[in-house]
């Protein structure tokens, strides 16, 4: 929805084009059922050689980006920030039997109780936690956005979570997703030894799923300069080179791509299916409670010796 609070119009025909492909580029998405951050958005146009890969650029964006909303000439749905949210605390139910129902369709199994693996995805980034997010659900599995090098306090929950699965008989992994710079690499290597000190008997297999090279080969993300304070950058560009690369300019339907393919991987199907069909059976079993709520109701009635008085 496009609304308009100030009078605004690109005084540059070249601003005036990037707003035009923004509008396009974000309807796209859309329909592809994504939403996109402000640096997502940049990077498409950055990938499309609209605007330079520069901090300069990214503000100038910013800001282009920021009237054409306020001016009533982009839609306010299109872009999202991730890391800042309301959220409600007030109940959302007409009556107990519509309670029923919702439960009935939203009620889901813990699917991965009687998998061999348990699987989780790490992202490094808070702002791509709704992309996961959305495939994690889609799966059935755990998302962490770690915010960069994860608390000691979130690696030690994660030990516990990590233990619990052991002893059920499973083998832990943890896919993660970080920037490909001198940190970002750096953290997937933090995690395993983290992870290690924080379990007992065999640790998580840790899987750095994105960005890895030849990724950035396949998909040719912008490049920006690794940065030269990070006490990381020596041994960085000794491996890599002097350019690193964002996780963010990956296409979401790479991202999601991904996540799904090597999840599915470490799914049994057959088990998989049996539990769907016990869910659904389940389901079926909690909408008849609701269309048949007033009996269920008078039978408890009776069971108790309520008369209605």
């Amino acid at each position: 929805m496009k609304e308009k609070f100030i009078n605004w119009t690109p005084r540059f025909e070249t601003a005036a084009s990037h707003i035009e492909v923004a509008n396009e580029i974000c309807a796209d998405y859309e329909l592809r059922g994504y939403d996109l951050t402000l640096r997502q958005l940049y990077y498409l146009l950055v990938s499309r050689a609209l605007i330079p890969n520069t901090e300069r650029s990214y503000k100038n964006f910013g800001v282009l980006i920021d009237n054409a909303r306020m001016g009533g000439l982009l839609d306010w749905r299109y872009i999202v920030d991730r890391t800042r949210n309301c959220y409600s605390t007030d109940g959302g139910d007409e009556s107990a039997e519509n309670a029923i129902r919702q439960m009935a369709d939203s009620y889901a199994r813990t699917l991965w109780d009687n998998q061999p693996n348990h699987v989780e995805v790490w992202v490094e980034k808070e702002a791509l936690a709704g992309i996961v997010g959305d495939v994690a659900r889609e799966l059935g599995i755990n998302y962490f956005a770690c915010r960069g090098y994860p608390s000691q306090s979130e690696m030690y929950s994660a030990g516990e979570r990590f233990q619990y699965h052991a002893r059920m008989g499973k083998q832990n992994f943890v896919l993660h997703l970080g920037d490909h710079d001198p940190s970002g690499i750096d953290m997937t290597r933090d995690i395993v030894n983290r992870l290690t000190t924080f379990t007992w008997g065999e640790p998580p297999t840790v899987e750095r799923l994105a960005l890895n090279m030849e990724q950035i080969e396949q998909y040719q993300p912008p490049p920006n300069p690794a940065k030269t304070t990070d006490a990381r950058y020596r041994a960085y560009r000794a491996e890599y080179g002097e350019d690193s690369w964002e996780l963010d300019a990956l296409d979401p339907d790479v991202l999601t791509g991904l996540i799904r393919d090597r999840t599915l991987e470490l799914r049994d199907e057959e088990l998989w299916n049996e539990t769907i069909a016990e869910q659904e059976t389940e389901r079926a079993q909690l909408r008849r409670v609701s269309d048949e709520w007033d009996y269920v109701t008078e039978m408890l009635d009776l069971a108790h010796g309520d008369d209605g008085a």
